[in-house]
């Protein structure tokens, strides 16, 4: 699984504002429909309120390559052009390390 984190950065709650017309439009729901997509959900940090964390987990990089050739991708750049947002990212390739799951209480 590939996990990419992207921090949309913007100002008088644009990135909000973002997270909630990719929710009501629909196009997040599209995206959560592609081939090989496992997680697709925004978060707000608490310590910064004009910072909005999208997780974004997909099988594998072919299903990320797709995506990325997706008509959804020229929605989200013109999205990200209209809320006037700046974007950082982190990547992780997970690993299922079982020494790990003594710590994590279910």
């Amino acid at each position: 699984m590939i996990t990419v984190n992207l921090y949309y950065k913007g100002n008088n709650g644009s990135a909000r504002a973002f997270a909630e017309e990719m929710e009501k439009s629909g196009i997040a729901d599209a995206i959560r429909a592609e081939k090989g997509n496992l997680r697709y959900q925004y978060f707000i940090p608490m310590n910064d309120p004009e910072t909005v964390l999208l997780i974004d987990s997909w099988t594998d990089q072919e299903a990320i390559d797709a995506h990325h050739a997706s008509p959804m991708m020229k929605q989200l750049a013109e999205l990200r052009e209209k809320y006037d947002l700046h974007m950082t990212v982190e990547r992780f390739v997970s690993d299922e390390y079982e020494a790990d799951q003594k710590f994590i209480r279910k």
